[in-house]
């Protein structure tokens, strides 16, 4: 099936570039040119496990293409994909004028039926403002349906979540719209939730809502932990094998970040807000998860004393491991109050110094986990990539000023530091006996 991606950024190249994997026909649009061009390289401008490699092998099938041209995209594509960001504005509700200004384009060019889909995280009755814009702006009366299908894709796994989907929700009004979907999703074989189009779109919110609790949730479960003298790993554990509750998302740590939990909750509250629904949990969770940073640099400043002049080396800049999203990164938030405080950061991420450099200024960025740890008064562990987990300890004991690690993401064994000398600062965690 011929399929446009309107707005290729994270959601959209993940999206597209799959949509080519299974076989389908689809251009990429972007109203950005040296993304384009770089694109039509076969070069990514995000990080993501496989990605790239996908990206070189559908365009050379000549399944996957890039434009800017929205007019052709929408002229020779049965389905548009509505992908573009819907970024947070300061009230917290979501900013639709690049969907809006989408939908007047597709509008323009509109000649024949088409099926339009919202794939960005969207507010409920959203399909309703695409549907009546689009309406409104049209310069001939074409016929057309609107549908959601929200995406549920981890960074840093995006690729692998999108061809093996817990389930692909499918939000349509007519049986024509579901027919054509399940059309496109058939190859995945997946559990397939079809719904209305209201519904479909309250369930992206309330699924990232309910796994921001979570987290939320087991870091205030770590505070208490530790002032109880308990170990929330295996409070977690002990809570995480009731099938009611699960495991997953109950990691403690300095908090979650990224792009799309935080705007999503602040998005969802706002939207109940609007409805005149009280649901105060939202800024509960809100705040839970900005207290763990401020947490988080309590520890630091009570077992190094002042911060001023001290060497901090830091592992980790992007808001959770295997992406280079800095977005709402919580690494980011505590780099810059360490660095306000007058500590001298030395900081290695593997793949997200690039776009940090642009944000973040007066630190030193390493080329290697080593050199970040050289000197350094205390080591800081803020992303959750596997790589930290492999490094020579023992070798970075050595290398440090004073043996004292800061564990924010929980990723190591607080015995085997102990052992080899360290003085193991982990979240909720018993200190070594």
């Amino acid at each position: 099936m011929n399929i446009a991606i309107i707005g290729s950024g994270y959601v959209g190249l993940v999206t597209g570039a799959c949509f080519a994997h299974l076989g389908h026909r689809v251009v990429c649009v972007d109203n950005n040119p040296r993304k384009i061009a770089s694109l039509r390289k076969g070069v990514s401008p995000i990080y993501e496990p496989g990605l790239e490699e996908m990206i070189r092998e559908n365009t050379r099938l000549k399944r996957l293409y890039f434009t800017a041209d929205i007019a052709r995209a929408v002229e020779e594509s049965k389905v548009l994909f509505i992908c573009v960001n819907t970024p947070p504005k300061e009230n917290g509700e979501a900013d639709l004028s690049y969907v809006e200004n989408v939908s007047r384009e597709i509008a323009a060019n509109l000649k024949e039926y088409r099926l339009i889909v919202e794939k960005s995280t969207v507010p409920v009755q959203t399909g309703e403002w695409i549907e009546k814009t689009i309406r409104e702006n049209q310069t001939r009366k074409a016929l057309f349906d609107v549908a959601s299908n929200p995406e549920f894709l981890r960074e840093g796994s995006a690729v692998h979540d999108f061809l093996n989907p817990d389930r692909v929700v499918l939000g349509v009004s007519t049986r024509k719209a579901e027919k054509i979907l399940r059309e496109i999703y058939e190859p995945l074989k997946a559990k397939l939730v079809v719904t209305g189009l209201k519904s479909a779109e309250i369930i992206k919110h309330a699924s990232n809502s309910f796994l921001a609790t979570k987290i939320s949730f087991i870091n205030a479960v770590s505070r208490i932990c530790e002032a109880a003298g308990a170990d929330v790993e295996q409070v977690a554990y002990g809570m995480g094998l009731d099938p009611r509750i699960g495991p997953s998302f109950l990691k403690a740590g300095i908090g979650f970040g990224g792009f799309c939990f935080p705007k999503d909750l602040m998005a969802f509250h706002r939207m109940a807000e609007k409805l005149g629904v009280h649901f105060p949990l939202l800024k509960d969770v809100l705040q839970i998860n900005e207290e763990q940073k401020s947490y988080f640099i309590q520890k630091i400043e009570k077992a190094i004393w002042n911060l001023r002049d001290k060497r901090l080396g830091v592992l980790g800049l992007s808001f959770k491991g295997d992406t280079d999203d800095i977005r709402f990164s919580p690494a980011i938030d505590i780099v810059k109050v360490l660095h306000a405080e007058g500590a001298a950061i030395r900081a290695y991420d593997p793949e997200a110094m690039p776009g940090t450099k642009a944000v973040l200024t007066g630190i030193t960025y390493c080329k290697n986990p080593y050199e970040a740890a050289r000197g350094a008064e205390a080591l800081l562990i803020l992303s959750d990539w596997d790589v930290f987990r492999q490094l020579d300890y023992a070798r970075i004991k050595k290398l440090m000023k004073h043996p004292v690690l800061f564990d924010g993401r929980n990723l190591l064994k607080p015995s085997a530091m102990h052992k080899l000398g360290f003085r193991y600062h982990g979240i909720g965690c018993l200190p070594p006996s």
